[in-house]
């Protein structure tokens, strides 16, 4: 089987992944699930020259000194593919994730709109987007990314690692570093930013204490900085960032973010029961005079409590939207439950509102 039969397979069935294992057969995720493509068993030899088709003599290097490398792959001229190649078992191994080409609105992924727009009209500070693995923080950034280049004039420097989705200069001009390729490293290209002179910087992924103190950094400058983080709520974002730091600069670093952390998105995404498909769960942290009060003073486990009350600043909970999600029926009530925080409340949030029967009345 070669490579462009495998990815066909995935466009018809509309994959966002698609696993690709030496003597295994190929598996794809569908809507959130894992589901078999193709029963074929793909021999350890069939990989290797997929890998050899696919990537260039720096991803080779890579694979060879790392045992494992990322990059994009085009095809067709309407695709592109984001793979990571990899080593399980002493066999080689490939995730292939899709990539829309075209940059949806905020209202076409069931984004609010008002907040996210708030957030690209900041001119200083950080922003960060986080969720799992496939959560869809790549396109909510670039969709913000869109709107800043369709309404303002500014100079955005993307840093990543491969390169996802593609722009356009329109009222803005934008420059994107690939790491590898335009720069070896996250800490080469942010200690050349200034040379740059950005009013945006998009920086892929956060992994260390030397990129977000340099994170940090650039947003002290007067710049806007967005970033993600595989973190699964506002409150446990800004924990992740300070255990970055050794404990010592604990309190310097709180005292930066309670200034400097114009807000934390987060976001899941959740099968529909209205018709088949993904929406966005999501929770919205602002930096109000009151969660900057309680970062600066470490104070992070009351954070949920002024998310749930912030609806004047723009701030949603997870719990807030589930409820809502459950109400419009678009999710089930067990998938929202699946996907809570705090399940316990949620239930008893439903049930005291109709959507889920108590035992007695089953009876």
């Amino acid at each position: 089987m070669i490579f462009k039969e495998i990815l066909d397979m995935m466009i018809e069935k509309d994959a966002s992944d698609i696993f690709i294992r030496a003597n295994g057969n190929i598996k794809g995720r569908v809507y959130s699930q894992i589901v078999t493509i193709d029963d074929t068993a793909i021999s350890s030899d069939n990989v290797n020259k997929i890998i050899d088709k696919i990537t260039r003599e720096t991803d080779k290097e890579r694979l060879r000194s790392q045992k494992g490398c990322e990059f994009t792959y085009w095809y067709k001229d309407f695709w592109r593919f984001r793979v990571g190649v990899f080593y399980q078992r002493g066999t080689p191994s490939l995730v292939v994730r899709k990539i829309d080409l075209r940059i949806p609105s905020f209202e076409e992924l069931s984004l609010p709109p008002e907040l996210l727009t708030k957030f690209c009209k900041e001119r200083r500070g950080i922003i960060f987007l986080t969720g799992i693995t496939g959560s869809g923080k790549s396109t909510t950034i670039a969709s913000m990314i869109d709107y800043i280049n369709n309404n303002f004039g500014r100079h955005i420097v993307t840093i990543e690692e491969p390169i996802e989705f593609t722009f356009e200069d329109k009222k803005s001009i934008i420059n994107q570093r690939e790491i590898g390729t335009d720069v070896w490293s996250y800490k080469d290209a942010l200690k050349q930013f200034a040379l740059h002179s950005p009013d945006v910087v998009y920086i892929g992924n956060i992994r260390d204490a030397e990129t977000c103190h340099a994170a940090l950094t650039i947003a002290q400058t007067g710049v806007l900085v967005f970033s993600t983080l595989h973190t699964v709520n506002a409150a446990s974002t800004v924990e992740r960032i300070i255990n970055f730091f050794p404990s010592h600069q604990h309190n310097f670093v709180l005292n930066q973010l309670s200034f400097l952390l114009k807000g934390v998105f987060s976001q899941r995404l959740i099968p529909r029961c209205d018709r088949a498909g993904l929406v966005p769960a999501y929770e919205s942290m602002v930096l109000s005079p009151s969660v900057s009060r309680l970062i600066r003073e470490n104070k992070l486990w009351e954070i949920p409590k002024y998310i749930d009350s912030g609806d004047i600043y723009g701030m949603v909970s997870f719990q807030k939207s589930l409820l809502g999600l459950v109400e419009s029926g678009k999710v089930s009530f067990e998938n929202a439950l699946a996907y809570a925080d705090r399940k316990d409340e949620l239930e008893m949030e439903l049930r005291s509102r109709g959507k889920i029967q108590s035992q007695d009345e089953d009876l």
